[in-house]
């Protein structure tokens, strides 16, 4: 719990971010329906009504479920929202899969949302940066600041935490939601993107959730599947059964080989393995603990 001080700079925090978001004028938000960018989203319409939008991008490397979950939230609280398709895939710089992927995969993102708002009276841009993605490894950082897109939440000077608290006080049910980068995060650096490899970490990650598993990754590392799963769950797949069920869900999606990584979930675990020349790409260089934008 916060104490009385800490709930007072929490509250001049969020009146910064109702403030600053009442005068950008008519504003597209990067949506995906992760904590950060669903509560920008919802601070955004809470203060701009009619002139905002929040705006999803479908392609293989968002899940079914993600883009469902996204979708419905955004309705149940009256947001206005579209949905775009974005064709990373076709960009052979992102294919490739090297350390500057995420820079190439929010580049063609903020290129289509001008596209799509420019004929909608819509010129400026947001997302769900916050103070705590400023230390991190993320190359669609430097994408954004290209096209000149806001960070709302970030300039409030609101963190991680801050904005699952202002979520949850706000009854929004997307306040513990766990963090989900795309589907490619968790593709190894040097594997080239396809739809194929994306559709089997999708449902081998389906597969796990119906096991009961909450926090997780599957990392593909070629024909070797490499599972995470958070500390607190870990113990749950620790016994002779649900090494077999789980090994034989990933076997049926094409992987001969299936481990199970002993130190747990951590976002980011594939940025350890970049040399220190791409984990600067975004001017940064510091340790690399993002598995990727919301």
């Amino acid at each position: 719990m916060l104490d009385e001080i800490a709930l007072a700079g929490l509250e001049a925090k969020r009146l910064a971010l109702d403030a600053r978001l009442r005068n950008v004028g008519r504003l597209m938000v990067a949506y995906s329906g992760g904590t950060d960018s669903a509560y920008l989203a919802f601070a955004a319409h809470q203060a701009l009504g009619a002139e905002m939008l929040a705006v999803i991008a479908d392609s293989p490397s968002l899940s079914r479920a993600h883009l469902r979950d996204a979708v419905a939230f955004a309705e149940s609280q009256g947001i206005p929202l579209r949905v775009i398709d974005t064709h990373e895939l076709e960009d052979a710089e992102y294919v490739r899969n090297d350390g500057s992927r995420c820079f190439h995969c929010k580049d063609e993102l903020f290129k289509v949302m001008a596209l799509a708002g420019g004929p909608l009276g819509f010129s400026v841009v947001a997302y769900g940066m916050n103070v705590d993605d400023r230390g991190d490894f993320r190359p669609g950082q430097k994408a954004a600041a290209e096209h000149q897109v806001l960070a709302p939440l970030a300039e409030a000077e609101l963190t991680k935490e801050e904005i699952r608290t202002l979520a949850r006080e706000a009854g929004l049910r997307v306040w513990d939601k766990p963090a989900s980068a795309c589907l490619s995060s968790r593709i190894a650096y040097g594997l080239p993107v396809t739809r194929e490899t994306l559709e089997s970490i999708e449902k081998s990650e389906e597969a796990l959730f119906a096991m009961g598993f909450r926090q997780f990754r599957v990392r593909h590392h070629g024909e070797l599947a490499r599972i995470e799963i958070a500390r607190e769950e870990l113990e749950r797949m620790l016994s002779l059964s649900m090494f077999a069920e789980a090994s034989a869900a990933l076997k049926r999606l094409g992987y001969k080989y299936v481990t199970l990584d002993l130190e747990g979930y951590r976002s980011g675990s594939m940025n350890a393995l970049l040399p220190v020349s791409q984990i600067g790409f975004n001017g940064s260089q510091s340790a690399a603990t993002s598995d990727g934008a919301e």
